[in-house]
């Protein structure tokens, strides 16, 4: 499964990237923890522009990106530092541990959650409803089943008799500290969240032929290819931009700012760089 996510994450990212749009991989090295250990690092750009609705396009800059850092340790990893310069009130926190079982560790984060309300929730990869735009029958893990492994297709109740088995679970944290959209912001990050995890979950199974017969060592080559040629994609029109004068953001209004915080949340998770997946969170 860590062999299987980076492949994910790699191949997924390139796909999502066209035109001057996608991720852009500025950093990823080595880096060494005091309390986690050895891992890796990741920041990436997100461009988003032409996501965004026209109104929306007038007033944010012509080269708009949004940065991700990322810290692998696996089995835990952190996924967060999403920042956006005129939306300082924002954040999006997602911390990820892995284990061999079917969901069932309820107290995996009950340190992180002394002092905060939480909701958990299940996903099935395979059952879950997934939004329409975004199905292929070949990641259908109803109907999927791997020449390499044999794995698939699952059936209803797969987690109770599927082995090996192994389980994401997630915290994810979402603020947006604006009074009178605080609530409805937040809740919707969440589903979103969850809807882009749910996709990458079951892309990293759906793909698993692809990606089951390499060692770490492929994967890290793997992903520094398709860093390369996504680079590439992404920032070959973004050049051509750079000459253009910017707009500004200093006028605009509060309730605007959410606004444009609501579409700059669609299309970063309708085009995903986290290195997330989950069943329950």
């Amino acid at each position: 499964y860590r062999i299987g996510q980076l492949y994910m994450i790699s191949k997924h990212s390139h796909e999502q990237s066209d035109r001057g749009e996608g991720v852009e991989v500025v950093q990823n090295e080595p880096y060494e923890d005091p309390a986690h250990g050895q891992g890796q690092f990741t920041e990436k750009r997100v461009y988003l522009n032409s996501k965004l609705p026209s109104w929306a396009r007038a007033v944010v800059p012509k080269i708009f990106y949004v940065t991700e850092k990322a810290w692998n340790y696996y089995p835990y990893t952190i996924t967060g530092g999403y920042s956006c310069s005129f939306l300082p009130k924002f954040s999006i926190h997602i911390e990820t541990k892995y284990e061999d079982n079917k969901g069932c560790n309820d107290n995996i984060f009950d340190t992180e959650l002394k002092e905060q309300e939480r909701e958990v929730c299940f996903i099935d990869i395979a059952y879950d409803e997934i939004p329409e735009r975004y199905y292929k029958e070949s990641e259908d893990l109803r109907y999927f089943k791997s020449q390499k492994t044999s794995r698939g297709m699952l059936q209803e109740g797969w987690r109770d008799t599927q082995d090996p088995i192994m389980c994401s679970y997630k915290l994810v944290t979402v603020k947006f500290e604006v009074w009178g959209l605080q609530t409805r912001v937040e809740q919707f990050v969440h589903k979103v969240v969850r809807d882009v995890l749910l996709l990458g979950h079951r892309q990293a199974f759906a793909w698993v032929d692809e990606w089951i017969d390499m060692t770490l060592d492929d994967v890290r080559d793997y992903e520094r290819q398709m860093h390369e040629k996504t680079n590439i994609k992404v920032c070959h029109e973004q050049q051509e931009h750079s000459t253009t004068n910017p707009s500004s953001l200093d006028d605009i209004e509060i309730h605007d700012k959410a606004s444009v915080c609501v579409f700059f949340i669609v299309s970063l998770f309708h085009c995903p760089s986290s290195v997330s997946y989950l069943k329950r969170w």
